[in-house]
């Protein structure tokens, strides 16, 4: 009975303990969607090589490039969801594009882990696509369209209104594995430079069951 009750009392703290690591990966993850002000450098493609130390990857630009991984690197899988899944109240990072008439279309929309909420909190140019816009705020309201969804988002100093049409990729972060970082796997991350232009990280995002992170 006392060892029962000994690992019952564990279940909380182990519980705690997954989702304060989640939420620490997570915010750090959240690092590559960092306004201007101090950006990563900032890479999109699919792991070439990997021994543990260093990922080299190739990039959706064509280059190959080396990235020497920290001590404690991790993993954040990117998995997908759907567009029921954004909720008023959700924590979201939208990608989007101007139309003609100045409205904004999102690219793509990752929905923060609530551990991440307030990341990166703001309104700010992108570079998934020249042009791009990156809105990283809370769903005020999400009105349910005859094509889509329109969600208004608001932060710290104003707001924006932003058609998600269906299709649009939605994601989220999940705990990883190092395993999950192998050859072939497609990754999104935020790379810090050195003064000799090296190039270093702590997180890797990896596009769960073959996805291509979106951000």
């Amino acid at each position: 009975m006392t060892i029962r009750r000994s690992m019952t009392s564990r279940r909380p703290l182990l519980a705690g303990a997954a989702a304060a690591l989640l939420g620490c990966a997570a915010v750090s993850a959240a690092e590559a969607q960092t306004p201007p002000a101090s950006p990563p450098t900032r890479l999109r493609g699919a792991i070439a090589a990997i021994d543990g130390k260093t990922a080299t990857i190739a990039t959706r630009e064509g280059a190959s490039v080396p990235v020497k991984l920290a001590d404690n690197w991790a993993v954040l899988l990117v998995s997908p969801l759907t567009l029921a899944d954004i909720k008023q109240g959700s924590f979201v990072g939208v990608a989007s594009l101007k139309g003609p008439d100045g409205s904004l279309n999102a690219l793509e929309v990752l929905v923060f882990p609530e551990a991440a909420r307030g990341s990166n909190e703001g309104h700010y140019p992108w570079d998934l696509q020249p042009e791009s816009l990156m809105t990283n705020a809370t769903v005020s309201t999400a009105a349910s369209t005859g094509d889509g969804q329109t969600l208004t988002l608001t932060y710290k100093d104003g707001s924006q209104t932003i058609k998600v049409k269906p299709g649009t990729p939605i994601v989220t972060f999940a705990p990883g594995d190092r395993a999950d970082a192998k050859v072939g796997a497609k990754v999104f991350l935020g790379a810090a430079k050195a003064a000799d232009g090296s190039l270093s990280a702590t997180r890797l995002l990896v596009g769960k069951d073959g996805l291509t992170p979106p951000m």
